[in-house]
């Protein structure tokens, strides 16, 4: 017999995993931090990669003028300066990231908290439905 609340049921379950089912599924199988340790790793890979063609395109942008005074600047400070941009765009991305990542985890594990409820609902409905089977 068709129930209505079961094929409501069964059709948030399916439209789950069609939507976010794997995408979360991956995010439930570590732990917070070794998942926001993850994402944090990635985003200094990637700060790293942005920041030096970033760099790199301020240099070739006017490299000729770099040139000639590179011999008269002080490189040094010069390094200093430039780590110090990278500092702060690595901090404020890494901020970014940790409160991105966190978010992005409670709301996977909620979504599938959710998902879990609902499958054992439907396993209450079906263990219901078989008990009252009439042959």
């Amino acid at each position: 017999m068709i129930y209505r609340d079961k094929v409501i049921l069964m059709t948030r379950l399916a439209a789950f995993e069609q939507k976010n089912g794997k995408k979360f599924r991956k995010v439930n199988e570590y732990y917070r931090g070794d998942y926001i340790v993850i994402q944090l790793f990635k985003a200094v890979v990637s700060v790293t990669i942005a920041f030096a063609v970033v760099f790199g395109l301020y240099i070739f942008y006017d490299f000729e003028n770099f040139m000639q005074d590179i011999y008269k600047m002080d490189l040094l400070s010069f390094a200093k300066n430039v780590l110090t941009y990278y500092a702060i765009a690595l901090v404020a991305y890494l901020g970014f990231a940790y409160i991105y990542a966190t978010v992005k985890y409670f709301h996977a594990r909620k979504s599938l908290n959710r998902y879990y409820n609902n499958l054992k609902k439907l396993n209450a409905f079906y263990n219901w439905e078989s008990k009252n089977k009439r042959v």
